[in-house]
C-alpha cells in the first residue's frame, strides 16, 4: 500500500492506495496547521482499513512548490515515519498532482499555486481526456507572461486548478482570455491524486530514501529572500 500527504497549501490531506484503487482519502481544512492534522489523518486512513503502518510499502509526499512550512511538514512526516524502515519515498511534484486533478478531461490544464507578488507556480500540460502531456516545467511565473502563454491555447479549452485558481483566474479573464468552468471540488489539493502519481513513479523505479527526499520550493523563502536583500543592502 502506498500512503500519499499533501500539505502544500492550507488543506491537509492523506490517502491510502492499495494496487491502483484509492481505499482511504482524509481531507481537512479547518485552519489547523498540518504539523497537528497530518499523522493523527494517517492513524485514521490505515484504522478504517483495519491497517497500521506495517501494511505500507511505498511513502509519498507533495514535495512543492507549495507553502514552505507546509512543503516542510509534509516532508518531514514522511522522513519521520520512513526513517529505518527501507521504505521507499516518492517525490510527487505538487503540479503533477493537481493536473492529475483534471485527468478525464480535454484541454489544457494550468496548475496554478499562489506565489504572491502577481505571481503563481506553474506549470502546463494538455490532455486528450486518457493521457496528461506535460509541457513546461515546473516554475514561479507572473501571471502576465502566463497570459501570454496561454493564449495559444483556448482553441483546446483552459482549466485551471490549484490553490492560485481564484487570484489566476480573476488576472487571466482582465486579459481577455477564455476559460473553462473547473468542477469545484477538483480545484485544490487531494492525497488520492498524489497516490495516483506516486503508483505511476514507484512502477517507473522513481523513488528515493528517507535521507534523501527533500523539498522543492523553485524559489527561496521570504526570510531567506529578506536575509539576503539586508546584506545587498549593507555592501552597497
Amino acid at each position: 500500500m502506498i500512503l500519499a500527504f499533501d500539505s502544500t497549501a492550507k488543506i491537509a490531506s492523506v490517502a491510502l492506495m492499495d494496487g491502483e484503487k484509492t481505499i482511504a482519502e482524509y481531507s481537512v481544512d479547518c485552519g489547523l496547521t498540518q504539523s497537528e492534522l497530518l499523522l493523527p489523518m494517517a492513524e485514521h486512513c490505515l484504522a478504517s482499513v483495519r491497517a497500521d503502518f506495517s501494511a505500507v510499502t511505498a511513502l509519498a509526499c507533495t514535495v512543492g512548490p507549495g507553502s514552505f512550512t507546509g512543503v516542510r511538514i509534509g516532508v518531514a512526516t514522511v522522513k519521520g515515519l520512513a526513517f529505518g524502515k527501507n521504505v521507499p519515498c516518492i517525490e510527487v511534484s505538487t503540479l503533477d498532482a493537481l493536473a492529475e486533478n483534471l485527468r478525464g478531461l480535454t484541454g489544457c490544464f494550468a496548475a496554478v499555486m499562489d506565489a504572491r507578488r502577481a505571481q503563481v507556480y506553474n506549470a502546463l500540460f494538455l490532455s486528450d481526456g486518457e493521457t496528461l502531456q506535460r509541457i513546461t516545467p515546473d516554475r514561479a511565473i507572473s501571471l502576465d507572461t502566463l497570459a501570454e502563454e496561454l493564449k495559444g491555447y483556448e482553441n483546446r479549452g483552459i482549466y485551471l486548478v490549484g490553490d492560485g485558481y481564484e487570484v489566476a483566474k480573476k488576472h487571466l479573464l482582465s486579459k481577455g482570455l477564455s476559460l473553462c468552468n473547473t468542477p469545484k471540488g477538483l480545484r485544490l489539493q487531494s492525497a488520492a491524486s498524489a497516490c495516483a502519481v506516486a503508483r505511476r513513479m514507484l512502477d517507473e523505479g522513481r523513488t528515493v530514501t528517507d535521507r534523501e527526499i527533500f523539498p522543492s520550493y523553485l524559489r527561496l523563502p521570504q526570510a531567506e529572500r529578506e536575509r539576503l536583500e539586508r546584506e545587498k543592502n549593507n555592501i552597497t
